[in-house]
């Protein structure tokens, strides 16, 4: 995943920073609420974390604005306002979830795995596309232009989490979550071999290739830059 955390103490910023690295995401550091909020601009995260007293803008201005704009990445207050009312203000800004300070990493981590998993759009979503590859989740079947794709069940499944994460990296963890429901490592192939057999056909029948390798992260599905 891709998370954007917001933290002005530098200590619990180096911390959360490494573990959530060594947990095999890549994380952006700030420590200042307004730039936090040109970053969420310009860059499309996964997840935020945001401590709520910052320089420049402070953390519930910062989501509400945030929310304003449209922008609806899963957001979770880390900060050392504890108050019930505090944490009822902090959740109606936006946040989807608050944690107060002092903090166990092994929490923060699996709050922030458990936010992953929530369905990216309340909307119901009945087709996703990416450049010409269609996925009718309806009728469960895959075209690429005029061309119809079979697929597996959970070669579907893994198609449709790639698609609703389009031009994102997805670890291979998400995958495992998200595709086979395992919250463990199985220590096995399995998502390389899905991979390998949606690519041959996703991509080696066609010119432009769309499903990538993103070294030592994970892989993404975009369209042709």
């Amino acid at each position: 995943m891709h998370i954007l955390l917001v933290e002005d103490d530098v200590r619990t910023s180096e911390y959360a920073t490494r573990g959530f690295s060594e947990a095999g995401h890549v994380v952006d550091a700030l420590a200042n609420g307004r730039e936090a909020m040109i970053q969420c601009m310009q860059t499309d995260y996964d997840i935020m974390v945001v401590d709520r007293m910052l320089p420049g803008m402070d953390g519930l201005s910062l989501l509400k604005a945030l929310r304003a704009s449209g922008n609806k990445t899963p957001a979770i207050f880390l900060t050392a306002v504890s108050g019930v009312d505090d944490r009822v203000e902090g959740l109606e800004a936006g946040a989807d979830d608050y944690l107060t300070k002092p903090f166990a990493f092994s929490e923060l981590l699996a709050r922030v795995n458990a936010l992953a998993r929530r369905p990216v759009a309340s909307v119901e979503t009945t087709s996703l596309q990416v450049a010409d590859l269609t996925l009718d989740l309806l009728k469960r079947t895959a075209r690429r232009g005029d061309v119809e794709i079979e697929l597996q069940p959970r070669e579907f499944t893994l198609l449709e989490v790639l698609m609703r994460n389009a031009d994102r990296v997805v670890s291979r963890t998400m995958l495992l979550e998200q595709v086979w429901d395992f919250h463990f490592d199985p220590k096995t192939s399995v998502v390389e071999t899905h991979i390998s057999r949606l690519r041959a056909k996703l991509d080696k029948p066609f010119e432009t290739q769309l499903l990538h390798t993103v070294r030592n992260l994970g892989y993404s599905l975009h369209a042709p830059r």
